[in-house]
């Protein structure tokens, strides 16, 4: 990669010295010609008007070269930022991990640290990606493995990471406490992404060998020197390691001081020689940096120096020696044409004399393609960019942002948003696992990919600028940009129907879309997708494909309705569960869900209504002496029946999430005396685990035979009998090797197992071996 960079250098300096080449071999004629004082003063106006020309056209020509790279290297630290933003906004570096314990969780553990190298990988300039977690028993710090830290390096170096006014900023960072002096640059996301108390971060340190190398591409040639800062001077990289409170350093940023300008350029004279100098800025988060490159010209303007003083010379002689020096003059100039050639690593072919601007052009010719190549991976990757910024955008992740800097990356991106307007669609499919249907339950993923690939398309076709967002839970949105003044409802209506129709063709599900206002502010995109994700709700619960305008629902307020609850079905349906007359209640609630969805009902008024059920349904479990949360195991019910949208699935849904397990339970309650029984063998199982128990002599300690306790067994605790025993041996065991020195064979025998068959059990049970379960509860 820095070979391709320095051969564009290179073709950008070959151009400037052919065509000053041929300028100084006319002037070498006329001196050849006019010799003594008419050649001395001819040899003077060459030097001043060959050795100005040159440097004015290097200096130009290094002042664009740069400016280009400087915007190279810009995208490449945008994109690093883009990516860690993304990954700090991923569900896995959520707030579940505050508080964690990754020892006891080591699937989650093991999951990170994959992630981690993942995100490693992702960029040859990141060295280490690190994620810190604090706010636990103790902090943790994964490099990418998984490590504990002491207090004191958590609270000297990583802690205050967590400090500050920004989410997301760069630093030069110490993250050893034993070396201070070294430092790596790093990017730091603190996590979660967008929460207002972060309790962790996420770390990409850089290579300082790589990140060197990067700065390079800036200079066309070796000795020279490129800096990056910023403006307070807190954060210094250099492309050649110079420290920087050197000499050199420091005469370059005084020069940069003394123009006072944001950007530009000039010459350097130091230690004779002479240097072309670029500075600029790059824009990075919540701060600006200040890059200066330096790059030697001397070695190009002295051969043009040294022949004009020789011709000064020479003329003052005889014109035979002026024409002496004329020849060695011409070999001189050619010197920076075979450096070029040198530069660009040109073959000698055949031995003979070759015509070097020839072999410039087939070297041309060769990064040409490595050019087009290069830019073709952009073209493939930039699609996924897009998607991962239109997912933050719509989700809101993105408010902090201004508007200007939200236009600056929707231009990076390739979209052309001046007098044009941002419409966001919402798509939902309907009817999955229906008995017509393709798909069945879990298939939500591969269907809504399909969609989205039918919708990115067909917008392609409609519209001149367009993007989809797969939320991969039969939804997605879609973004389109049309032009001020433009009729864009005839198009957008087009769109949908014929949309409609490749769904319900190829794919056999309804659809719903719904159409956002249009917006001229990116910032406003957020709002407009909300609105049109809420739009969706007011479509006929009842119906078959629909296309919902937000401005035609909204036109005069919020709709109005008045939706009909059936009350007398709700009673009824709650007494039969209270009887337990579970067939009766599963027809009561298919009646209910009929007359809650009929007469064109909305989907909103569904939801409620079901959403109401349910809360009654659980105030009549109370009243009954259950504990819904212990009944329903902590779950979240309204969020899972919030994110239903079909008569038949939500039938399903309360089925076997509501109505079976409260009906298991009542039923479980009306045998005390079974329940008695199997506490008391439970007991016996606890006192004597560690011997040789089976279920004939539990069954004659409780006083009952073998197939009735099995049967009993199963029915109150929901595990059969051998079960309970191999998970009452496995905790025991767990136990043992937590909080004892005890060897595998002693722990297998106090549970009651053999050593051989004990080691097959526990590794069934917990996935691992005896021994690798002591190293991982005691940090190991």
């Amino acid at each position: 990669m820095l070979s391709t960079l320095r051969a564009g250098w290179a073709r950008g300096l070959e151009r400037s010295s052919a065509r000053l080449g041929r300028f100084y071999l006319k002037s070498l004629m006329m001196i050849f010609l006019v010799s003594g004082i008419p050649g001395l003063i001819t040899g003077a106006l060459v030097y001043e008007i060959a050795g100005g020309r040159m440097e004015s056209e290097l200096l130009q020509q290094h002042y664009k070269q740069i400016e280009q790279r400087s915007r190279n290297i810009d995208d490449q630290l945008g994109n690093l930022e883009l990516l860690l933003s993304h990954w700090a906004f991923d569900n896995k570096f959520g707030s579940g991990l505050y508080g964690l314990d990754f020892v006891r969780n080591f699937e989650t553990t093991n999951d990170l640290t994959k992630t981690l190298f993942v995100m490693q990988g992702s960029n040859a300039m990141v060295k280490k990606a690190e994620l810190y977690v604090s706010g636990g028993r103790k902090p943790v710090l994964f490099n990418p493995e998984y490590s504990s830290l002491g207090t004191e390096t958590s609270s000297r170096v990583y802690e205050p990471l967590l400090r500050g006014p920004r989410e997301t900023f760069w630093t030069q960072w110490a993250f050893d406490p034993d070396r201070p002096q070294d430092k790596d640059l790093a990017l730091v996301h603190r996590i979660p992404g967008g929460s207002l108390q972060p309790f962790g971060v996420l770390v990409f340190r850089f290579s300082g060998e790589k990140f060197a190398n990067l700065l390079q591409t800036m200079a066309p040639y070796d000795g020279g020197e490129t800096l990056l800062m910023n403006r307070s001077g807190a954060l210094y990289v250099s492309a050649n390691g110079s420290a920087s409170d050197s000499p050199f350093v420091q005469a370059l940023r005084e020069k940069v001081e003394a123009a006072g300008q944001p950007q530009g350029s000039f010459f350097l004279d130091w230690k004779g020689i002479t240097y072309t100098a670029s500075y600029g800025s790059l824009s990075r988060i919540a701060d600006d940096w200040l890059y200066v490159s330096a790059s030697p010209i001397s070695n190009i303007t002295s051969p043009v120096v040294v022949i004009s003083k020789a011709i000064i010379l020479v003329s003052l002689a005889a014109m035979a020696v002026a024409a002496v020096l004329a020849w060695l003059a011409s070999r001189k100039i050619y010197s920076p044409v075979r450096r070029l050639v040198s530069l660009l690593g040109a073959p000698d072919e055949g031995g003979g004399r070759q015509d070097e601007f020839a072999l410039i052009e087939r070297k041309w010719r060769s990064l040409h393609e490595v050019s087009l190549e290069l830019n073709t991976k952009l073209a493939e990757q930039l699609p996924q960019i897009k998607e991962s910024f239109l997912h933050q955008l719509l989700q809101g992740y993105l408010y902090a942002y201004s508007e200007e800097d939200l236009l600056r990356r929707m231009k990076q991106l390739k979209w052309e948003l001046a007098d044009r307007r941002l419409i966001v669609l919402y798509v939902q499919l309907i009817g999955i696992g229906a008995q017509e249907g393709r798909f069945r339950e879990g298939d939500e993923g591969l269907v809504t990919f399909a969609a989205v690939n039918m919708i990115g398309e067909l917008a392609g076709h409609r519209f001149e600028q367009s993007s989809t967002v797969n939320f991969h839970d039969l939804t997605a949105g879609l973004l389109v940009v049309v032009p001020d003044g433009d009729d864009y409802k005839a198009a957008l209506q087009a769109f949908g129907e014929e949309l409609t129709q490749s769904v319900n063709r190829i794919l056999n599900m309804r659809v719903a879309v719904a159409v956002g206002r249009p917006v001229s502010r990116v910032s406003d995109v957020p709002h407009a997708y909300e609105r049109a994700k809420q739009a969706v709700g007011y479509r006929n619960f009842a119906g078959d494909n629909q296309i919902i305008d937000l401005e035609d629902i909204f036109a005069g307020g919020d709709p109005e309705g008045e939706p009909r609850y059936p009350f007398t079905l709700e009673r009824e349906l709650i007494q039969a569960l209270r009887t337990g007359q579970e067939q009766e209640a599963e027809q009561l609630l298919e009646a209910f869900l009929a007359a809650l969805a009929g007469d064109g009902a909305k989907e909103c008024d569904v939801q409620q209504g079901m959403l109401l059920l349910l809360g009654n349904v659980q105030h009549a479990i109370l009243v009954s002496g259950i504990q819904p949360s212990r009944l329903f195991q902590g779950e979240n019910l309204y969020e899972q029946l919030s994110g239903i949208r079909e008569p038949r699935r939500m039938l399903a849904w309360f089925r076997k999430k509501v109505i079976r397990p409260f009906q298991t339970e009542l039923a479980s309650r009306s045998d005390a005396q079974v329940k008695r029984m199997i506490e008391q063998a439970m007991i016996y199982l606890q006192n004597n685990y560690m011997r040789d128990i089976s279920l004939d002599n539990c069954a004659e300690h409780a006083g009952c035979n073998p197939f009735f306790l099995s049967k009993a067994f199963k029915q109150v605790t929901g595990k059969n009998f051998i079960d309970y025993l191999t998970e009452l041996r496995t905790d025991k065991a767990k136990e043992l090797l937590r909080e004892t020195e005890l060897k595998i064979n002693d722990v297998a025998e106090r549970v009651g197992y053999q050593h051989s068959y004990f080691n097959r059990i526990f590794k069934k049970m917990e996935g691992m071996t005896p021994t690798r379960y002591r190293e991982l509860s005691r940090g190991g």
